[in-house]
């Protein structure tokens, strides 16, 4: 149910009324209640207006804060913002907490050691990648052959000249026979009459 402040003509002091919008009597301005930026909540201390930590670090995510604060300190974190310009303020804030959260889960190599594993697993993959193309490769090639080798197989066979050559070779041997043959049966023949 929102509720409005209105003053009525008949007498100075504001009345509540049922409405949807909310105003205020003139001269009046309304105090608006900011909650502390995280990294001030989490050091207990008054968040200042122009607080450099609070665009950073906003009261909903207190455990970006408390990362970045466990392995650089609050003190270092401001001194580090103030010296950057404004518009690299906040990649320079989310690479300290990615490297605190690094030197937290690994505390001698932080994220070098991330990057060395990322780095060796991408070695890896590539000599993978590299081996599985090479198998492909070959399976091509095999079944290039074996396509090839079938087709040579489907087609009707036309002799070679060198085959052709040995084939009339071979019948001029066959006739030479047969005459060989035909003569012997005649000299044979009156033996067996």
């Amino acid at each position: 149910m929102d509720c409005s402040v209105t003053n009525t003509t008949n007498n100075s002091s504001p009345s509540l009324s049922h409405s949807s919008s909310f105003s205020l009597p003139q001269g009046i301005v309304p105090q608006v209640v900011m909650s502390p930026c995280a990294a001030c909540k989490i050091l207990r201390r008054r968040c200042a207006e122009k607080c450099i930590l609070a665009p950073y670090f906003p009261p909903t995510e207190p455990a970006k804060f408390t990362i970045a604060h466990r392995v650089f300190g609050a003190s270092n974190i401001i001194k580090f913002l103030q010296e950057l310009p404004e518009f690299q303020r906040a990649d320079a804030v989310s690479s300290m907490v990615y490297e605190a959260g690094a030197r937290i889960r690994d505390p001698v190599y932080g994220s070098a050691g991330t990057i060395c594993n990322l780095q060796k697993q991408v070695s890896e993959l590539q000599a993978q990648l590299a081996k599985t193309q090479a198998e492909v490769v070959n399976m091509q090639l095999q079944q290039a052959n074996l396509v090839a080798l079938i087709c040579m197989e489907m087609a009707p066979q036309e002799p070679s000249p060198q085959q052709s050559l040995d084939n009339f070779i071979g019948y001029q041997n066959n006739l030479n026979f047969y005459e060989e043959n035909i003569s012997l049966n005649s000299l044979l023949e009156p033996l067996w009459t």
